[in-house]
């Protein structure tokens, strides 16, 4: 074999996992599923109590009802199980529930749901029917990421150590 031959075939063995990787970027190659769960939405700064309380810190948050019916109840276990399986991690978590009337949660339900704020506020500020969704609030105040309507747990657990891994923020 020549020595060209043989310079043309290192080259040609170097750049083909760039040219591939070009082709399959450009070809729209791939698997095709996202790396998360929630559904990243267009941030929005929120403002004002008690987000402002709660900078420096990731929130969970879920807006319903003081009535709270069974799946609001499982939106606030949900949210509960999944800031306390994040181990070490979960003191940079927190959990509000905004209550979009004007009356209070019953007695019983707030003794199931130590640990999570409860404040009133209007459902203006998040996107779509917010009833149906637990939100993610970034420790900078940002409305990021919001969770589907019946989540799943683990997914919603594996994004949430993905973010307590990569950031130094909260």
């Amino acid at each position: 074999m020549s020595p060209r031959l043989k310079l043309a075939a290192v080259f040609l063995a170097c750049a083909a996992p760039f040219v591939l990787g070009w082709v399959a970027w450009y070809f729209n190659w791939g698997t095709g599923t996202r790396g998360n769960y929630g559904e990243l939405i267009m941030p929005r700064t929120l403002a004002g109590p008690p987000f402002d309380e709660l900078r420096g810190k990731w929130v969970l948050v879920t807006l319903d009802a003081a009535a709270c019916d069974a799946y609001c109840e499982k939106k606030l276990y949900f949210m509960r199980q999944v800031r306390t399986a994040q181990g070490k991690e979960q003191s940079r978590i927190e959990r509000l529930w905004l209550v979009t009337d004007a009356a209070a949660p019953r007695a019983e339900l707030l003794s199931a749901i130590e640990g999570t704020r409860i404040s009133s506020a209007k459902a203006a500020a998040f996107p779509g029917s917010a009833v149906d969704h637990i939100y993610l609030v970034d420790p900078l105040g940002n409305l990021m990421m919001r969770f589907p309507r019946d989540p799943d747990p683990s997914k919603m657990l594996k994004d949430l150590q993905r973010l307590m891994k990569y950031s130094r923020v909260g």
